[in-house]
């Protein structure tokens, strides 16, 4: 099989040894200084683990977190109409929510164009058909929206669409409010399964609740839902491969019974998601990656302004969250990579969190040299 292209990407930054070079491919934050960032209230949780006299390595309880995409006060809470397990990070989050719904409610798959690399994998995998909807528009460089609502009319009845609930992968760009209200309305009137994936909740603003509104949203409306979450990005937890699958459904039964088929698809896979990463999960120091992003952010359209760059650049502030979609060509990214020493995937996504005070000009003054030149 070849290699996976993240990855290989990855592997061609760390051979290079140009000390100049800028590493945009993997989302992983980075400090200021360009180097991993151990949360401070992290290495509190892990220190108050670690002095617990109490403490111990036996299998973690396998029920997951949903209260923090669903909200502590959530209808489907109280109303008992929801059940979570923890998962191997929000890649197990996705192959289980595969799984369950090839077995339970088996359709097409619609995943957003362009998608995280991993999405039409997983569900292949699991044996259920996959079709991109549009979703980015290469012209204007923003949501394609119109284009978007008429492939949800155009599917089948009863597909399942896969939304990112925050800050999404790769583009950057989510709905609006408004639109995201638009498109539940038309969903429910198709009859179409949402499918949330959320692997960025509190990073795309900082604020947990905000960044959870499209979810909650769709389970006040009354839909059944899956929702596959990540811990390892929003709080740097990449190697403990913290996550959540929650689901949502009509009643209280359906989600006991759908609790059991979580437990069961879980046993037959990994038996037990690891424990400790999932013990140290808190929101203390969101807004600090967040704020820090989107400086970056403007940092880069800032420099791009005064150095004239050709072309409109406003969605480099206007997109959210860990990714940027920068529009530039295939040609260009080899060019920049070739000549500067820039590292990004091919599309022309980038990693934000790998711009700092010290390489974000370089970055504004390669992209601008391959604008013109390539």
């Amino acid at each position: 099989m070849p290699e996976d292209p993240i990855f290989k990407l990855l592997n061609e930054c760390i051979a290079d040894q140009d000390p100049t070079k800028i590493n945009l491919s993997v989302g992983a934050y980075r400090d200021n200084a360009g180097k991993p960032w151990v949360l401070p209230v992290v290495k509190k949780a892990k220190a108050q683990l670690l002095a617990d006299p109490n403490a111990n390595h036996e299998y973690f309880g396998l029920d997951g977190s949903a209260r923090l995409i669903l909200g502590p006060n959530s209808s489907a809470i109280t109303s008992k109409r929801y059940t979570a397990i923890q998962t191997v990070s929000g890649t197990g989050a996705n192959r289980l929510a595969a799984d369950f719904l090839s077995r339970f409610r088996p359709a097409t798959v619609y995943i957003t164009n362009p998608t995280w690399g991993n999405h039409p994998k997983i569900f292949g995998a699991a044996h259920l058909p996959v079709v991109e909807y549009q979703y980015w528009n290469p012209q204007t460089r923003t949501l394609n929206y119109d284009i978007l609502l008429d492939n949800l009319r155009n599917a089948a009845r009863g597909s399942i669409f896969v939304l990112h609930a925050c800050a999404h992968n790769p583009t950057g760009l989510d709905p609006t409010q408004e639109q995201w209200k638009e498109i539940a309305a038309i969903m429910k009137e198709k009859d179409h399964f949402p499918f949330f994936d959320c692997a960025y909740q509190g990073f795309a603003s900082g604020d947990l609740d905000k960044d959870a509104w499209a979810v909650r949203y769709f389970v006040d409306q009354g839909f059944e839902l899956l929702c596959a979450q990540s811990y390892a990005k929003n709080f740097g937890l990449y190697s403990e491969r913290a996550g959540c699958l929650t689901g949502v459904f009509k009643d209280s039964d359906t989600a006991q019974r759908a609790r059991s088929q979580f437990m069961a698809l879980v046993r037959c896979s990994i038996s037990n998601a690891p424990g400790f990463g999932a013990k140290i999960v808190d929101i203390e120091n969101l807004k600090t990656m967040a704020n820090r992003i989107t400086l970056m952010r403007e940092k880069v359209y800032n420099h791009l302004t005064e150095l004239k760059t050709p072309g409109n650049w406003t969605h480099i502030t206007s997109q959210i969250g860990m990714f940027s979609y920068t529009g530039i060509s295939v040609k260009q990214v080899a060019a920049i990579k070739s000549k500067f020493h820039v590292y990004m995937t091919d599309e022309g996504r980038i990693s934000m969190a790998g711009l700092n005070e010290s390489n974000v000009k370089r970055f504004a003054e390669a992209i601008d040299w391959v604008v013109r030149n390539a």
